[in-house]
């Protein structure tokens, strides 16, 4: 049978993260490598140390839900990052490939994103392909148009950069979140074709991918330095689309009342005029 490789590189990854001091095993001198030995996360966990190098190595397919909570609080992991941790340990999982994608999206769905013209709004797939915006969407910036990756984009592009105040945190929000949308889908050839060209082409974002955090992507608030319209303080809202395959209806909006609203009203006072 073969290797889980998703499932044995997300192990060795988060052991790398935890320091013996977070686990109260500080004491033992500078170490060669960060992290935890494969001897103390058995240890922690109540497990064989020959049973974890088995597991880290991928070649035990069938661990209980048991084994598998025990190392999420060995290693320290979230609500969001046990639940991945449980989907990789299935390679079943790995292997459906579940509802099939859409290329667009649906007229219904189209329609409201104008209706929503006041406010900038898109739809993004798991992979944070943009399906469908409105014009404000774009204004607010390219990144958002339909058929570019946003991810891509966020890494890549030097105007991203300076968009975003905190955009270092806002990356990083951005993989963990992308991890926790594909989920058990971590051999699709999509994502895995995004993950080569931005590890090529982007030292942080091989930095961020090799941590493999997982963070569902959240609502939020954001400050932006548009080039128009200067500073605005934006709140963001994720809306799952139902009967899609991982579809994110994603909204922002200002406080009413605020600068922010008032800037946001003359970026969309400045699109072109539909004749």
């Amino acid at each position: 049978m073969a290797k889980n490789e998703a499932f044995s590189q997300y192990l060795q990854a988060r052991r790398g993260l935890v320091s013996p001091e977070d686990v109260g095993l500080g004491g033992f001198g500078r170490r060669r490598v960060p992290g935890l030995r494969r001897e103390e996360v058995a240890g922690l966990a109540g497990i064989s140390v020959d049973y974890y190098v088995r597991l880290e190595q991928g070649k035990d397919h069938h661990p209980s839900p048991q084994i598998l909570d025990a190392l999420a609080r060995a290693l320290r992991l979230d609500p969001p990052s046990t639940l991945h941790l449980h989907r990789l340990a299935r390679p079943d999982f790995v292997a459906v490939a579940g509802v099939e994608e859409t290329a667009g999206v649906d007229i219904g769905l189209s329609h409201l994103l104008m209706t929503l013209g006041h406010v900038p709004a898109f739809v993004q797939d798991r992979f944070m392909n943009v399906l469908a915006a409105n014009p404000l969407a774009v204004a607010l910036s390219p990144r958002n148009k339909a058929g570019t990756n946003m991810l891509r984009e966020a890494f890549l592009d030097p105007a991203e950069r300076e968009l975003y105040e905190d955009w270092e945190q806002v990356m990083a929000e951005a993989t963990a979140g992308l991890r926790a949308s594909v989920g058990e889908r971590v051999r699709d050839p999509a994502l895995e074709a995004l993950v080569s060209d931005l590890s090529k082409s982007s030292a942080y974002f091989l930095q961020l991918w090799a941590r493999h955090d997982v963070r569902p992507k959240v609502a939020g608030k954001r400050l932006l330095h548009h080039p128009l319209v200067g500073d605005m303080e934006l709140f963001h809202e994720k809306l799952a689309v139902t009967g899609t395959d991982g579809h994110l209806l994603v909204i922002h909006h200002a406080e009413p009342g605020s600068r922010s609203e008032l800037a946001l009203q003359r970026l969309a006072a400045n699109l072109p005029q539909a004749d």
